[in-house]
């Protein structure tokens, strides 16, 4: 079997030429669909190494039995080379088991490759947009906002190891109503920074809601804007006038404070786009030129809708988008009453300038609680692009802090809720980038501080992180037992690999042969936290081998009257550590050298 490769690929390439072979002799009818075959490992390690679906995703389109077809092909595969046995199973799925040197090759393209191994190349080089975060410049970040900075930067990080080029992104929402009420609650602060009203004047304000924002945060914007102005703004009452200046003070203001915080997150974009650069420059009004030029929007008058009313409805004549023709339950409103643009007229605007730049696979991270906009915003890409545009929009679940499984407290600072940066100083980047991604984005987490401080199987950072741990302290070791062996990668590629022989390690080898089939399955399916999942099942398996070797010495990984059986079982033991460093750069973690 080739070198360098994901087996179950290469298996699968195999198992192709065996049917075409079959439908050259006619033994298959010709033109077979291929492309929903595939070659996996098994759900039980008894069944095999590798399990394919063939015979029963064609049987009918082949017009024969799935058995049929499987014994047809079971007795091909015998042959292929480095398979020593295939069976039929069920109702006509096939097991192979392949020769364990298959899976011990895999170890020694680990230790040629280094922390690339997995480096794929599913994405061809084709440019695609990962915007997230994205959040208003209102004030800081929750933790709502770190679960998706987390989700966005891993994922544009497994895109750009599965060979996507990838673009990073940020929108800046600087130009809706949201900043201007931070621009009121701000002028506020800003007369209390002055002496001229106090605290029990803004939270008069804000329970009158004559301000939405009222924070602590504020205090340092308004601060830094009598620094920068004087009382310049204390006597001037027309809103259209200090409106704009302290809009934009604040979202200058609050757009570096974003940045810092993501920073100190270990997240950075490569664009920070602006929603008001955006309108100023007319991109609205040419991105409903286009869908109107090209028959896509009419007016009219919408239904409303059952239940609850949705902001963008009004019981008149409106300008539509006809998103009905492209997957949306109803058409969408582009203008409100007083004539301005609706939101998502903004959004249509800003997904034709992704695609002007040349994006057309795009993704986009929210929060949960815009679930409601997925449809329509999928419907107007595919009308910007004569249905060639791609867009995956994936929703993150809000996330409870808890210390002890009770609520933590909110933050003083921001007066609502737990910032991101509050998250960071308590546990470290690290732990909340991990943690993030161990549950699927789309179902609720739950982060309790006492949970991820706690050195046992059940906080999976730690336990991922103590098996790298656990593999520098045995070569630690090693150098000190074998003071002149070539401990290098190079040097333990070239140890007698053949002499891992337990069943568990070629269990730990089969799990590594499985890392670039996971790399590049997660990032097409743009599902990070499956490399979650994976590290932590190698994890569990490498403790599983120390704890072996505790109770049966010979089985340890050093054993010093036998060097050539130390060396073969320090190459996994480095292999192990090498894939997990591996996927914990893909999650922006660094690897522990030993445990405190």
């Amino acid at each position: 079997m080739n070198r360098l490769m994901n087996i179950f690929a290469t298996l699968k390439t195999r198992i192709d030429a065996v049917i075409g072979d079959l439908m050259a002799e006619g033994a298959l009818p010709a033109g077979l669909d291929l492309s929903k075959v595939s070659a996996e490992p098994p759900r039980e390690v008894s069944h095999g190494d590798v399990a394919t679906n063939a015979a029963m995703v064609l049987a009918k389109p082949a017009g024969k039995a799935p058995k049929d077809i499987a014994a047809l092909l079971v007795e091909r595969l015998k042959k292929v080379p480095d398979v020593v046995d295939a069976s039929v199973a069920g109702p006509g799925f096939i097991n192979l088991k392949l020769a364990d040197e298959i899976w011990r090759s895999a170890l020694r393209d680990v230790l040629t490759i280094g922390t690339s191994y997995g480096d794929g190349k599913a994405g061809q080089g084709e440019a695609i947009n990962v915007e997230y975060v994205s959040a208003n410049p209102t004030g800081p970040m929750h933790v709502g906002h770190a679960r998706g900075a987390v989700f966005g930067d891993v994922l544009a990080r497994l895109l750009s190891k599965a060979g996507f080029a990838v673009t990073k992104e940020y929108y800046i929402n600087d130009a809706g109503g949201q900043v201007d009420h931070v621009a009121r609650a701000l002028r506020m602060r800003y007369l209390q920074a002055l002496g001229r009203i106090t605290e029990t004047d803004v939270q008069d304000a804000l329970a009158r809601k004559e301000i939405m924002y009222g924070g602590d945060y504020l205090v340092p914007v308004a601060e830094a804007l009598v620094a920068r102005d004087g009382d310049k703004w204390a006597a001037v009452n027309d809103d259209t006038v200090w409106i704009p200046v302290l809009r934009d003070f604040t979202v200058a203001y609050m757009m570096k404070v974003v940045k810092e915080d993501l920073v100190a997150l270990g997240v950075q974009h490569d664009i920070f786009s602006s929603e008001k650069a955006l309108v100023n420059a007319g991109k609205v009004d040419d991105a409903l030129a286009f869908l109107e030029k090209a028959g896509l929007t009419y007016t009219g008058v919408l239904e409303p809708p059952k239940g609850k009313l949705p902001d963008d409805w009004e019981p008149r004549p409106q300008l539509l988008f006809k998103a009905t023709e492209f997957g949306d339950e109803v058409d969408r409103p582009l203008k409100k009453s007083d004539g301005s643009w609706t939101y998502f007229a903004g959004d249509i605007a800003y997904h034709k300038d992704k695609v002007d730049r040349g994006f057309f696979n795009l993704v986009n991270v929210w929060g949960a609680d815009h679930g409601g906009y997925v449809k329509r915003v999928q419907a107007a890409l595919k009308a910007l692009t004569g249905g060639k545009g791609q867009l995956d929009v994936k929703l993150c679940q809000m996330v409870k802090v808890m210390n002890n499984g009770e609520p933590v407290k909110m933050s003083k600072r921001a007066g609502t809720f737990v910032t991101m940066r509050d998250l960071i100083d308590e546990v470290g980047k690290d732990v909340v980038r991990f943690i993030m991604l161990t549950r699927k984005n789309d179902a609720p987490l739950d982060f309790d501080y006492a949970k991820v401080r706690e050195k046992s199987r059940e906080n999976p950072v730690f336990y991922v992180q103590y098996a790298h741990a656990r593999g520098r302290s045995v070569f630690r070791h090693a150098a000190e037992m074998f003071p002149g062996a070539d401990l290098t990668d190079a040097g333990l590629a070239k140890a007698d690999l053949a002499l891992l022989t337990d069943s568990d390690e070629i269990g730990v080898l089969r799990t590594l042969a499985n890392w670039p089939r996971t790399i590049e399955g997660a990032a097409l399916v743009h599902e990070p936290h499956r490399l979650a999942f994976y590290m932590y099942e190698l994890a569990a398996q490498f403790h599983g081998l120390w704890n072996k070797g505790n109770e049966a010495v010979q089985l340890r990984f050093l054993q010093a009257d036998d060097q050539n059986v130390s060396l073969a079982r320090l190459a996994l033991v480095r292999g192990v550590g090498l894939v997990i460093a591996s996927g914990l750069a893909v999650f922006g973690v660094e690897p522990v050298e030993e445990m405190r």
